[in-house]
């Protein structure tokens, strides 16, 4: 059990975020066990192909085999939707020796250091160059284009549900609804790890007026929080809606409705079940972004959309008119 506790103020300096640094770094344990990630199979056969052009003996070891990835490889954003490139450039700043110890806390023995790790901690300088360079690699060639759109669009979607949750009934509902792993005292939030893969090291934690960031990922089975205790704090949770990630449009089955708005329409508003931006969209229907935007408009004028932007993105929700149709 570890153990999260706050103090008076605390809650109110709660808030989410979500990492593209993160979700990068964390989908290289669908390499070691695709099993645990069904929803990714479709992704991992479009792109092993173009793994074999990457480091993939360094990438693949930046997750150990039970699945724990060293903290410095996911630190805590310093924004709610912080850039890839930003965060990268802040990684490329890690201090050697955080390097080295964060590896030695991940593998817990040196016998258990993949051989590209024990070589490369011998220059912890080099090495985090050639760890930054093979992420950065990693995300253009097999993650920036169609990917991450996808996944962007399930995180903003799970953290507009947590704040409708907030609003309308709480934190004492919005924080053990995160995980069935979590409890809520009124002034601890505890998380069980009898289920943890290996024997948890992590001591409680307490907020100290830090801030906890609690980060949604596609790339987890439970809750859990970083290795080292003494980092700000940060909980990473399941992601609602991860099963999309792998859903094909749905076909227009119901004729009234394919009559009344047309198959191109009809099938977005079947898709928009859960929010969703004009370019996530697009990719998921292999359309131009133009295309889905005009038929977005017609349908949002006709009150069966929502929309809500998040800087630069625009994301789309069904209504309960649209619902009440879909229906």
């Amino acid at each position: 059990m570890i153990e999260f506790r706050f103090a008076v103020g605390d809650l109110a300096t709660t808030s989410f975020a979500y990492s593209p640094l993160q979700e990068a770094v964390f989908s290289l344990r669908s390499l070691h066990d695709p099993a645990r990630y069904p929803h990714h199979r479709p992704w991992l056969r479009r792109i092993r192909p173009r793994l074999d052009t990457l480091d993939r003996e360094l990438l693949t070891a930046l997750a150990a085999p039970w699945l724990w990835v060293p903290d410095f490889l996911t630190p805590r954003p310093e924004h709610a939707r912080p850039a890839f490139t930003d965060e990268l450039e802040r990684l490329r700043r890690t201090p050697p020796e955080v390097l080295v110890a964060d590896f030695r806390a991940t593998y817990r023995t040196e016998a258990e250091l993949p051989p590209v790790v024990a070589h490369g901690l011998t220059d912890p300088a080099a090495f985090l160059a050639r760890i930054a360079d093979a992420v950065d690699a990693y995300w253009h060639t097999c993650l920036a284009a169609d990917w991450w759109p996808r996944v962007q669009s399930i995180l903003e979607a799970d953290i507009a549900h947590r704040g409708r949750v907030l609003a309308e009934r709480g934190a004492g509902a919005l924080l053990p609804g995160l995980d069935e792993r979590l409890t809520w005292t009124g002034s601890e939030l505890r998380l069980a790890t009898r289920d943890f893969v290996r024997p948890a090291p992590w001591a409680d934690v307490s907020i100290d007026g830090r801030g906890l960031v609690l980060l949604p990922t596609l790339f987890a089975r439970g809750a859990q929080p970083l290795i080292d205790p003494s980092r700000p704090p940060v909980l990473m949770y399941p992601a609602r809606g991860r099963a999309t990630l792998s859903e094909t449009p749905p076909p227009v089955t119901d004729d009234a409705l394919t009559r009344l708005l047309g198959r191109p329409r009809a099938r977005l508003l079947l898709l928009l079940a859960e929010p969703a931006s004009t370019t996530e969209l697009a990719h998921r229907l292999e359309v131009t972004p133009g295309a889905v935007s005009q038929h977005l408009a017609v349908l949002y004028d006709a009150g069966l959309l929502s929309r809500t932007r998040s800087g630069r993105v625009v994301r789309y929700a069904r209504t309960r008119l649209g619902d009440e149709l879909c229906r």
